[in-house]
């Protein structure tokens, strides 16, 4: 089968792309093409997950707080929950710092940038 039956229609069109893709293949090489090899760093992907998982710890942590300031100024906790309330998210912060420093991370590392909307924090 020639290979301007196989659109049909337009042959020329056809040809002339059937030509350029065998040109790019003889210079390629024949089309045998050499794998490729992804390089990963291993240091370099936990950190860059350590990243990732703390950017959504930090932005689940600050819309809890958020909701506590919410719900204290509504009125609807007694003193101890708000005192218990106060406490956890004191730790949660603690930990999260924690664990930024633990992985080498500023705290502007876990400011993502979303574009037009602006910084995350």
């Amino acid at each position: 089968m020639d290979h301007t039956e196989i659109v049909g229609g337009e042959p020329a069109a056809t040809a002339g792309l059937v030509q350029a893709l065998q040109a790019r293949v003889q210079r390629s090489g024949g089309g045998h093409c050499e794998p490729r090899r992804l390089h990963l760093d291993a240091e370099r992907a936990k950190n860059g997950l350590a990243q990732l998982v703390l950017t959504l710890v930090k932005l689940l942590h600050e819309l809890l707080e958020r909701e506590a300031v919410r719900r204290v100024e509504a009125g609807g906790l007694s003193d101890r929950q708000i005192e218990n309330l106060g406490l956890t998210l004191m730790r949660q912060a603690e930990t999260l710092d924690r664990l930024r420093i633990e992985f080498g991370l500023e705290e502007e590392d876990l400011n993502i940038d979303l574009g037009p909307i602006g910084k995350l924090f």
